[in-house]
């Protein structure tokens, strides 16, 4: 290949790292652009309908353990920036076996994600212009985004900045509506507080409809992780992954929290437009024209945004994995701009997979694929849990501080793995998730017991600490 593109061997001295590609701000909204996607945009529709007013309740308990995740994972990688992330953490705190399978397991959740991604985006596109097939739309959607990402990081991180921007600004916009209609201001009538307590009051389905509302809240959050991942490519990321979890956290805790006490404010929780798309359905109530099609390109903007966020997430884990001799070699390559195209390559071949399906089963594809990655964020986030309780003891046992730590530690670790072993629990229970967690389970496992037989024994750099990941001694705090 020419000077411009060529790869270089992993192993030679003159390969380029994976450098400081990315600025604080695209950190940011990177992370931001993968959290805030459908579970925003039509997630918050199907809890508020299983918990009535009280899913507040449900969105509170999800949003503290995710900030005691992100506390735990943002701890790691200030101390220790991996393209890895958990995946490395986990391997140095329980050993190689578990760090790679956690990687796999990740990485292919990630990869069923920008299929269903590209695939719910070519739906909605396909329903407002139906001129073109909807498997033509998923096809131009990963080409696009597949380029992008093979490009160089800081135009990845560019093109992701403005997308999530786009998102922020419409949520943003969302609640000054809301806002303003509850306070009077708008010409269409307050509602006030009267819908937190009429239609059933505030918990019409009792503390059971919280606990399913739950379940899907704590989905709905998977992808936040991604922050942790993008610290490997970033400047000063000791600093700047700090900052970025401690503003993701109020942000999402501002859009998610904020956006639904406007619906349940200004709707009833049984009203049938929460179902299909509540932010369609409030601002209808507003009486603004054309809100649906405003919302549909908000929507499909905030998944090709996901879309392009988890494309670079997926990559850089089976870059990590192929450095730490967990996967081929030749996906550690990295081009003379620091890009791993090969591993971008495999990470994106599901993906044009979708496209065939799409084609196929145009219907039914996205449900299918949907299923496949059910709980698997419960499994990342229990070991991230578990992965900085080991390393910050043995930090702590060697006098090493961290940049960013947990608060109360160890205990509020302690509680965040109470509240996931919980919501496991509930969603036994449940008949809706219950196939999806034994699902889940299964795939745990076989991961495990792959990476265990046909994984090299031999053991990479990045996951060490010293001379093996599985070495008593203290990460890089």
């Amino acid at each position: 290949m020419h000077g411009g593109s060529r790869e270089h061997s992993p192993h030679a001295p003159s390969q380029p790292q994976q450098g400081s590609y990315l600025k604080p701000r695209h950190l940011v909204m990177m992370a931001l652009g993968s959290a805030i996607g459908t579970g925003l945009f039509v997630g918050t529709g199907a809890a508020i309908q299983t918990a009535g007013p009280a899913v507040l309740i449900s969105y509170l308990v999800a949003c503290l353990l995710l900030v005691l995740v992100m506390r735990a994972l943002g701890e790691m990688a200030a101390a220790d920036p991996s393209s890895g992330a958990f995946s490395t953490y986990a391997g140095k705190a329980m050993g190689p076996t578990i760090g790679r399978a956690l990687g796999w397991l990740w990485w292919a959740q990630i990869v069923v994600v920008v299929a269903a991604e590209a695939t719910a985006a070519a739906q909605l596109v396909t329903e407002m212009w139906p001129s073109l097939p909807q498997w033509l739309w998923a096809l131009i959607f990963m080409a696009v985004f597949t380029v992008i990402n093979l490009v160089r990081v800081g135009t990845l991180g560019e093109t992701e900045f403005w997308f999530a921007l786009l998102k922020v600004a419409a949520v943003v916009a969302f609640l000054v509506v809301g806002v303003l209609l509850l306070i009077g201001v708008l010409p269409a009538p307050s509602p006030g507080l009267s819908n937190l307590t009429e239609h059933g009051g505030f918990m019409p389905n009792g503390i059971t409809g919280v606990a399913a509302a739950l379940l899907v809240v704590v989905f709905a959050f998977g992808g936040t992780e991604l922050v942790t991942i993008a610290a490997a490519e970033t400047e000063d990321p000791q600093t700047n992954v700090a900052r970025a979890i401690r503003t993701i956290l109020i942000r999402i805790l501002i859009f998610y929290v904020g956006s639904v006490t406007v619906m349940v404010l200004v709707l009833p929780w049984n009203n049938e437009g929460l179902s299909s798309s509540p932010f369609v359905a409030v601002l209808t109530e507003v009486g603004i024209p054309g809100a649906d099609v405003l919302m549909n390109i908000v929507i499909i903007l905030a998944l090709l945004s996901a879309l392009n966020a988890n494309v670079y997430g997926s990559s850089r884990m089976l870059y990590s994995l192929a450095r730490r001799g967990s996967a081929p070699r030749g996906l550690a390559a990295t081009s003379s701009r620091g890009v791993p195209r090969l591993a971008v390559t495999i990470s994106v071949l599901f993906g044009f997979i979708a496209v065939v399906l799409n084609y196929l089963w145009p219907e039914t594809v996205l449900n299918v694929m949907l299923n496949v990655i059910g709980s698997t964020c419960l499994v990342v986030w229990a070991l991230a849990l578990i992965s900085q309780i080991i390393l910050r003891k043995r930090a702590d046992r060697a006098g090493v501080s961290s940049p960013l730590k947990m608060w109360a530690f160890p205990w509020l670790s302690y509680f965040a793995l109470a509240l996931l072993a919980a919501i496991v629990i509930l969603g036994l229970l449940d008949t809706a998730v219950r196939f999806q967690l034994i699902a889940t389970f299964i795939l745990v496992c076989l991961i495990a017991l792959a990476c265990k037989v046909f994984t090299s024994s031999r053991v990479r750099p990045e996951e060490t600490s010293s001379t093996s990941e599985a070495d008593d001694v203290a990460p890089r705090l």
